[in-house]
């Protein structure tokens, strides 16, 4: 068997980004200069590598409350324009540090407006920082704009994404608690943007089971699936019988609809126990349109480059492999078929060659 990839081989490799929270992703150092510049006193520690490993702990911890925490203090610290531009630039420099070329990150723009932002203000900041952050980087960003699933703000955030559309807004999303909010609670939004011929993604089988995902694929449309990963629930494995998948995880399958996985975010949120039993194993080997991102690089300490050497330590992936999960991500981003196409054969695929020839 060929040696597999290491750690440094890997991150120069040319990988898509396809699931990535702006407020889960900030540079420690950031949030500290940020709270002093702002006046936000509520840092649970003032020292770089402390608050680095606060945040790792909170998100390791087990308890939901405090994995939740952990966005109160970066939220907090994002609530001005300079904040947001400047967070919003590291972020495109820390993806193209680790060989990111196309990426989607997502935010919601509701959660930054305590300190008198308007929607679109902060929108246009996050977009100017994004814009400076990739500027001669080989990077290129787009945003989702995300509405949380509580509040009831959904509409007026999806008239935004079809508004700033061709100003570098992807799509939109919703996230949030899954449990008790359902994703028919915003089937109006989602509706206007079918309409409107505009991309969406739905943070659906993560926390919650398989009816979260049915009423995100076939009552509300969704184009892509946030995690996705409980539809393994649908999915039968009888000793020494292949995999026999039920009629969604069928359907989701023979649809291509695209699994935004997250592989270290999902063993904190306990959706998986461990990176060689998580479902991305299983989905893999039965084709379905598997991608692999980060969630929140800040409380997951991780990178795309990490969670693909995870992957390849657990499950023995190697060159092929990877660029398998890249292409798929770079099928599924939401850009025009022949901009997708573009960079799949003329950045990705030479890129893993020769990486793959050298090693």
């Amino acid at each position: 068997m060929s040696q597999l990839p290491t750690f440094e081989q890997i991150r120069l490799a040319p990988k898509v980004l396809l699931h990535d929270h702006l407020d889960g992703g900030l540079r420690p150092e950031t949030i500290i200069d940020l709270a002093r510049e702002t006046g936000y006193d509520g840092l649970p520690e003032t020292e770089t590598e402390r608050l680095r490993a606060w945040f790792r702990a909170a998100a390791d911890s087990g308890s939901l409350e405090r994995y939740l925490e952990t966005f109160d203090h970066t939220v907090g610290v994002m609530q001005t324009r300079e904040a947001l531009t400047r967070v919003a630039a590291e972020c495109a420099e820390d993806l193209a540090a680790d060989g990111v070329v196309y990426a989607e990150v997502r935010y919601a723009p509701e959660q930054h407006t305590s300190a008198g932002l308007t929607l679109e203000e902060v929108i246009e900041a996050v977009q100017e920082g994004f814009a400076a952050g990739s500027a001669g980087r080989g990077i290129r960003v787009g945003t989702l704009l995300t509405a949380m699933r509580h509040q009831a703000r959904s509409m007026e955030i999806a008239e935004l994404a079809v508004r700033y559309r061709d100003a570098g807004v992807a799509g939109f999303d919703i996230a949030g608690a899954e449990a008790g909010y359902p994703p028919t609670r915003h089937l109006d939004a989602f509706e206007y943007l079918q309409r409107e011929n505009a991309h969406f993604t739905i943070h659906a089988g993560e926390a919650f089971g398989l009816p979260s995902i049915w009423q995100a694929i076939q009552w509300c449309g969704a184009d892509r699936l946030g995690h996705g990963v409980r539809i393994i629930d649908d999915i039968s494995v009888q000793d020494d019988q292949e995999p026999k998948l039920g009629r969604l995880a069928a359907y989701v399958r023979d649809k291509r609809i695209p699994l935004e996985m997250c592989p270290t975010s999902n063993l904190q949120t306990g959706a998986a126990t461990s990176i060689a039993e998580h479902p991305i194993g299983l989905l893999r080997r039965l084709n379905f349109r598997v991608t692999v991102n980060t969630d929140n690089r800040l409380m997951s300490g991780t990178s795309v480059s990490e969670e693909f050497a995870k992957l390849s330590e657990a499950f023995g992936y190697g060159w092929d492999d990877m660029l398998w999960f890249t292409v798929n991500a770079m099928k599924s981003a939401f850009l025009p078929f022949d901009e997708r196409l573009s960079l799949i054969n003329g950045v990705i695929k030479p890129g893993f060659a020769r990486l793959k020839w050298q090693a």
